[in-house]
């Protein structure tokens, strides 16, 4: 496995801006959504492809998502909630929804709320009756009763390694609410006092130190808004279109604001020496994950935070100190942090030998392949809506790039043929989720929609085709192809390749 003394900016060089697709590469008009159900795990996930490990995980998330959409049909309504199949306020589904005690009937409550919610009387006329007290609800707040949202539980066999998706469908803007923002953890969330909590840099350094929360927080601060995205976020989506929604096919991305302590800062504070190029990220958590940094990432825009979307950490984000790398895979954002360790090369732990590398089509490995490509997926209309009747919409979606802004986002509704060019929601910044709209009048006959985002280097998201051509049919990471969502002449809605 080759690996390079620091990582070249970009691993790959950008792939030449997508053409217009004239012949859509399958017939989906021919392979129903039925076909593929029936398709068997090894023809989904074929062995040539997929590790033992990938495939299991491949397989685990197909199943969770059928257990969670269920057989639900969509109901007829205006407002986007009611365009889920079953994912309405008349119809939250059995399965990880049920599990939080989520189920309505009529538009009124049931007896229990949905996660992050009290349970209220529902006023038939509020202005003829008093409303509840402040602080009714403890002092921290709740959201509606009549919200749902939640993330979806990666089912692994043991509950201490696992992840969870963002539902972004769902979302507004480009915020991501910290109960919603997507998790990876390896060993469990510890529970962590920051009292005693400390982090320590050493290693090639003139002054190995050690800092307390505190004395991190008497630093000088920075806030940025910045996604995180999973390097495995669509790893089921190589070969055949397999997950039915956004949140299972793109879920495993988040953008929140971070707060905390530049790590330049601190990196100066104790002297880096002239040879120093890597650093080695170390958690506190029960699989003391670790990843090697290199020097000039941390001296550029890294940061150590301790805050997110205005408030601390939560646990399951890394509380109380995690390392940001903005632009990076989620990996490498070590959570629970407890110590840096400076040298001279990398350190090649377990997750930069044996997990996150990218088999090549020659046979070599890339490694420290961290960099995020541009990335765009239409989350309204996206898979397992409905629209309940030919005429005007907002198509809507996000779009981002681990190597800058993004800088335009066209949408096609013929599957590649023709494309327009989509407005971008303010504010538009670097290494974060950009929110891009685009007014269409849907005619009611078939349609298959598709987004694709330009960054500030002049990268152009890429079709499959021409990222397998580029980078082969061996790794499951880094997949940043264009998202197809087919429009039937029903409204129903459906993750195609095209």
């Amino acid at each position: 496995m080759n690996a390079a003394r620091r990582p070249p900016h970009g691993t790959l060089d950008p792939l030449p801006k997508t053409r217009s697709i004239e012949v859509m590469r399958h017939a989906i008009w021919g392979m129903s959504v039925k076909g593929r159900d029936n398709m068997s795990s090894d023809e989904r996930f074929p062995a040539s492809r997929y590790g033992p490990a990938e495939r299991r995980m491949a397989k685990g998330l197909v199943e969770l998502e059928d257990r969670i959409l269920g057989d639900q049909g969509a109901e007829d309504c205006d407002c986007k909630v009611g365009m889920f199949n079953g994912l309405s306020r008349r119809g939250l589904l059995a399965g990880g929804l049920a599990a939080g005690g989520a189920a309505f009937a009529g538009g009124r409550a049931a007896a229990e709320a949905p996660p992050g919610a009290k349970e209220y009387y529902v006023q038939p006329d509020p202005t003829k009756q008093q409303g509840r007290t402040i602080l009714d609800d403890g002092g921290y707040g709740s959201r509606s009763q009549f919200e749902s949202e939640v993330r979806w539980r990666y089912p692994t066999a043991s509950l201490d390694s696992s992840w969870s998706m963002t539902p972004l469908a769902s979302g507004h803007g480009i915020i991501t609410p910290s109960g919603l923002h997507f998790e990876r953890h390896h060993g469990g969330i510890p529970t962590i006092d920051p009292q005693t909590h400390t982090l320590t840099l050493n290693g090639m350094v003139d002054q190995p130190m050690r800092f307390t929360i505190d004395d991190l927080k008497r630093l000088p601060a920075v806030s940025r808004m910045h996604f995180i995205e999973c390097s495995g976020n669509g790893l089921t989506e190589w070969v055949e279109p397999t997950l039915k929604t956004v949140q299972g096919t793109h879920g495993l991305t988040s953008t929140s604001e971070w707060t905390g302590v530049r790590l330049s800062t601190v990196l100066r504070m104790v002297g880096v020496q002239d040879s120093a190029a890597w650093i080695l990220a170390e958690g506190s958590d029960a699989a003391v994950m670790t990843r090697s940094v290199p020097i000039d990432k941390a001296m550029d825009d890294a940061i150590l935070a301790y805050a997110q979307n205005g408030e601390a950490l939560r646990p399951e984000q890394g509380y109380p100190l995690r390392l940001l790398l903005p632009g990076y895979e989620g990996n490498t954002h070590i959570k629970w942090l407890r110590r840096l360790e400076v040298s001279d090369k990398p350190f090649m732990t377990r997750e930069e030998t044996s997990k996150y590398t990218d088999l090549m089509p020659d046979g070599t490995a890339r490694q420290f392949s961290m960099e995020m490509d541009a990335k765009s997926v239409i989350t309204f209309p996206s898979g397992a809506m409905k629209l309940p009747r030919a005429g005007y919409y907002e198509i809507s979606g996000l779009a981002w790039s681990g190597r800058g802004a993004i800088t335009r986002v066209e949408v096609s509704a013929d599957g590649g043929k023709t494309w327009q060019e989509a407005s971008l929601d303010g504010p538009v910044l670097p290494k974060c989720h950009t929110r891009f709209t685009l007014p269409w009048t849907w005619t009611g006959e078939a349609a298959v929609l598709q987004s694709r985002a330009v960054d500030d280097i002049g990268y152009t998201q890429p079709t499959l085709q021409e990222l397998v051509e580029v980078r082969g049919t061996k790794s499951v990471y880094h997949l940043n192809a264009i998202q197809s969502w087919h429009i039937a002449p029903s409204g129903e809605v459906t993750n195609v390749h095209a």
